[in-house]
């Protein structure tokens, strides 16, 4: 799991699709926009479904450097704001169970 927030964090695209994709977080609907991106049942768990993303969104990052006719921005950024959501729900379910495993830090 921590190998998928790495690979998150590491993603750089233009400033104005990051932009947009951000805007388009406040229209999100996961069922919805899930189903229509995943073209299947939506996976048991948000690592699997971020997995799925980021294949979706790599496809659309070669079409767009390649400047296919096919690309869709609007796609795009749909994908990249569900990424983004997807993100944050993975990294807030994460992040707690990694600090809860950790061992207590010595007194000084």
């Amino acid at each position: 799991m921590t190998d998928v927030l790495t690979l998150l964090k590491s993603l750089h695209r233009p400033r104005l699709l990051v932009r947009a994709a951000r805007f388009a977080q406040s229209d999100y609907r996961r069922e919805i926009v899930l189903r229509r991106l995943l073209k299947a049942p939506l996976p048991a768990g948000s690592n699997e479904v971020v997995i799925r993303l980021l294949e979706i969104e790599a496809y659309h990052e070669e079409t767009r450097q390649l400047g296919e006719a096919r690309y869709s921005a609007l796609r795009h950024i749909e994908v990249l704001a569900a990424l983004m959501v997807e993100f944050r729900r993975l990294q807030s379910r994460v992040l707690p169970a990694l600090m809860s495993d950790s061992a207590p830090l010595p007194k000084t």
